[in-house]
């Protein structure tokens, strides 16, 4: 193939056979950002607008007025905001913090290291995938009823540490690193704790950034341990309080709140993806590669 068939294929800049391209792309690019403007314009709608029918997609009398209801209720509450948001921090840090220590450490061993019953172990962090939350939550429940950790942070951070896809597409990513790289650290004579540190966990950022991502929205947005595994009402988090205000309040006012609420819960999630985008699209293009 002639350089010159490779630029018309695939030119540095803007060229009009790209045209169709951006036929395909466009339309898909817009349907994929609806539902974050949906998001955007469903949390400044008026009461009105909220129950319109049909249903309006983008707001037409944008008021700030669901966000000062949510901001009354939490004045009304008995525990204030600020106790919420600092259990959330806690819990998303610590979850986060572990995940990715215990993915990536899992996925080195399953990826580089020899030992007996590894294939065994992988195979069962895949049928993992399988299992949905609500499918484990009763053995959750036992679990942390056994330990004795109800009402503490453990309670919430325990059940959260287990992601098999995390550990999957870790693994895959690692399986990518070169063999003989390990085998010349190893004649340098680096243990297996800075082989680790020093040539992995470099080489796998853009896992590492989307596991954090998948972690983060997983823990953010959970109620799922504040609701089995807390009794304490000061020891819950944000998004169970967030969840909880648009529920308590009446159907009217609570559907304002909720939106506000959703939009304030969502913000977090998409700014920091937004942040670590272009690491999620490296993983995604070489997990599954051998």
């Amino acid at each position: 193939m002639s350089v010159r068939q490779i630029t018309r294929i695939n030119p540095k800049g803007f060229h009009r056979s790209q045209l169709k391209i951006y036929a395909y792309l466009l339309p898909l690019a817009i349907f994929m950002l609806l539902p974050i403007l949906y998001i955007l314009n469903h949390a400044f709608k008026p009461v009105n607008e909220l129950f319109a029918f049909p249903p309006r997609f983008f707001v037409e009398h944008p008021t700030l007025e669901n966000f000062r209801k949510l901001f009354q209720a939490t004045q009304q509450s008995g525990i204030p905001i600020g106790r919420y948001v600092f259990n959330s921090i806690v819990v998303t840090v610590l979850v986060v913090f572990l995940t990715v220590l215990i993915s990536t450490m899992a996925g080195f061993a399953l990826s580089k290291l020899k030992f007996k019953g590894k294939n065994v172990l992988f195979e069962i962090n895949t049928l993992a995938l399988m299992f949905v939350p609500v499918a484990v939550m009763i053995p959750r429940y036992l679990t942390i009823d056994k330990l004795h950790i109800m009402d503490t942070y453990l309670a919430h951070i325990l059940p959260l540490l287990s992601m098999p896809v995390g550990l999957f597409l870790i693994k895959q990513f690692i399986d990518q690193v070169p063999d003989e790289l390990i085998e010349a650290a190893v004649v340098d004579g680096a243990s297996i704790y800075k082989i680790y540190y020093k040539i992995i966990i470099p080489m796998i950022r853009p896992a590492i950034a989307t596991v954090a991502i998948l972690s983060f929205q997983s823990v953010w947005n959970n109620t799922e341990t504040s609701t089995l595994f807390v009794t304490q009402e000061s020891m819950r988090t944000l998004a169970f309080f967030m969840n909880s205000l648009s529920s308590n309040t009446n159907v009217v006012a609570g559907q304002g709140i909720a939106a506000a609420a959703g939009l304030i819960m969502f913000i977090p999630n998409i700014v920091l993806f937004i942040i670590l985008q272009s690491n999620v699209m490296n993983t995604m293009a070489y997990s599954g590669m051998k």
